[in-house]
């Protein structure tokens, strides 16, 4: 199982409203397990509605840039 001290693999964001209207919001990180059949995932805050994504960063935020 991959450690937490490496660089994440994926990023969670709370996707909030439908179509137009979504925002996303990066809410925390996720780690690949090494078996590729599961992830280890931390959250900064737990949302009371909407949903969670998690997807692989863009290029501009694996350099560090903000998004």
């Amino acid at each position: 199982m991959t450690t937490q001290t490496n660089k994440p693999s994926h990023a969670v964001y709370h996707v909030d409203g439908e179509g137009q209207k979504k925002f996303w919001t990066k809410i925390g990180a996720a780690w690949a397990h090494e078996d590729g059949e599961g992830f280890n995932i931390q959250l900064t805050c737990l949302p009371v509605d909407g949903r969670l994504v998690v997807r692989k960063p863009r290029a501009d935020e694996q350099k560090g840039d903000a998004r």
